[in-house]
């Protein structure tokens, strides 16, 4: 396409997370014009950076690793010298002890005792001897590589904290897009064996911006704006205006009242269940109703200021005891140095995940943090009285949540949004897909082309059989 026929075009992308912020530095660059409308008064959706009193938290953690070029590069181009590589350690918490995580066959047995790992490794066998056909859910997927009892000791309780629901009820499908190349025979081959191909299910190394994710998103925002584009804060698109198989305008609100912008070209990353509702006309009423059916998950972070250097070592924990509500511990100052203001102090973020008004989402942040300290010092972790200050960030519909009815939802939106020649969509929230960052930004990309003429299909990002993280390392 020509500069001409670019400049024909002209881009309103509703969102300021990863993905819309990709998709507005990506027009600005090819002078196409572009305004991002973000309803938040920061940039970076769930990944952004809050910085407290020289403090530095995620809304969880957030890791940049891929294997696709272009995103590596537009990461690379955005931050230069200040996007770190940081090593890897992650550990379960489970029954007092700590476990490797991706697990790790001489620790997880040893820690588990010699008669527990007899019965693991008969509950293995039986698995692969008699395997549930066809799996269907996450507990049939994972019991089937790990056998029912692995399955219940590092799998359920975390998955069912994360997820609020029965692991009868999370498709197998989410297991296969996060945790492929995992199996109890693969750890074990790759503990005892050297062989010449080596998987390595999960990265022992990834990059990291020096001021946490936030920097990254915050830093491509004025790159946009430097190229020509315009990004709004504390603007919300409450409708979309179609007609016939166009969309032809939104309706934003900003705290100055509310305008009509109009584009040839519109990209969403808002969640699709929102589009849906705001859409003028409003979709048929089965459309509506499978909006209405889609959960996301809510996200819950408790952060506390430690008056001690940095004792733990991990950069996160995932803590599988069922008598605490913490489902994750980040250790920031592992991932960067400078996430806090000296290397006398450290912080923790504790996550805990939830559904929007429910009782842990609606306690008073003093009770939140109470509870905090509490748990910490019920796992032995840490002492309370080292910690001299924290905050409670509540993020909204982070997670979308798989269950059994999902699939025939998302097809019943997908079928009513195809007629919209000028709508793509992207992004975790836009895509109801639990992406991680590099797919999310991928299908920005992606969603760019298609506005100059591509045919990509965004949908089909993370589909494949490859899990995001697992690599294969060849040994001489």
């Amino acid at each position: 396409m020509t500069e001409a026929h670019r400049l024909d075009k002209n881009v309103i992308v509703i969102g300021g997370g990863p993905s819309g912020l990709t998709a507005s530095y990506d027009c600005a660059k090819r002078k196409i014009p572009v305004t991002c409308f973000e309803a938040d008064t920061m940039v970076g959706g769930i990944s952004r950076t809050i910085e407290y009193k020289g403090f530095r938290f995620d809304i969880g953690g957030h890791r940049f690793f891929t294997k696709i070029p272009e995103v590596n590069a537009l990461w690379d181009e955005v931050l230069g010298e200040d996007f770190l590589v940081r090593s890897r350690l992650s550990r379960i918490y489970y029954n007092g002890k700590f476990f490797n995580y991706p697990l790790q066959a001489k620790n997880a047995l040893l820690g588990l005792g010699v008669f527990n790992s007899i019965l693991i490794g008969t509950s293995y066998l039986k698995a692969r001897l008699f395997p549930v056909c066809p799996e269907e859910s996450f507990e049939e997927w994972v019991s089937n590589r790990f056998g029912s009892r692995l399955y219940r000791i590092f799998f359920k309780t975390y998955t069912e904290k994360v997820w609020g629901i029965s692991c009868e009820d999370i498709r197998a499908e989410w297991a296969a897009q996060r945790i492929k190349g995992l199996s109890l025979w693969s750890a074990v081959m790759n503990a005892l064996f050297k062989s010449k191909k080596v998987i390595k299910t999960l990265i022992d190394e990834f990059q990291y911006p020096r001021l946490g994710p936030g920097q990254m998103y915050e830093t491509m925002a004025t790159g946009a704006q430097e190229h020509g584009a315009s990004v709004l804060l504390k603007h919300r698109v409450k409708q979309i205006i179609h007609e016939g198989d166009l969309i032809k305008e939104v309706v934003v609100e900003n705290p100055e009242g509310e305008s009509r912008q109009s584009a040839t070209d519109f990209i969403s990353t808002m969640p699709i269940t929102k589009l849906i509702l705001n859409m003028q006309p409003a979709p048929p009423q089965d459309v509506v109703d499978a909006a209405r059916a889609l959960r996301y998950r809510a996200l819950l972070t408790i952060n506390l200021l430690i008056d001690q250097p940095q004792s733990l070592p991990d950069t996160w924990i995932y803590i599988h005891d069922s008598k605490v509500k913490m489902g994750r511990i980040q250790c920031f100052a592992n991932w960067s140095p400078a996430m806090v203001p000296d290397d006398k102090y450290s912080s923790l973020g504790l996550e805990y995940f939830c559904w929007e008004g429910d009782d842990l989402w609606s306690m008073s942040d003093e009770d939140l943090l109470q509870l905090g300290k509490e748990e910490i010092a019920h796992l032995g972790l840490l002492s309370p009285e080292k910690v001299f200050d924290g905050f409670v960030v509540r993020m909204p519909k982070c997670y979308p949540v798989y269950d059994e009815n999902y699939a025939g939802h998302i097809e019943k939106i997908k079928k009513y949004l195809q007629q919209f020649r000028n709508l793509q969509l992207c992004g975790r929230y836009g895509l109801f897909k639990y992406n991680n960052m590099d797919h999310s930004i991928l299908t920005a990309l992606y969603a760019v082309e298609n506005i100059l003429g591509a045919k990509h299909d965004v949908w089909s990002v993370n589909a494949d059989d490859e899990y995001h993280e697992e690599e294969k390392q060849e040994k001489g």
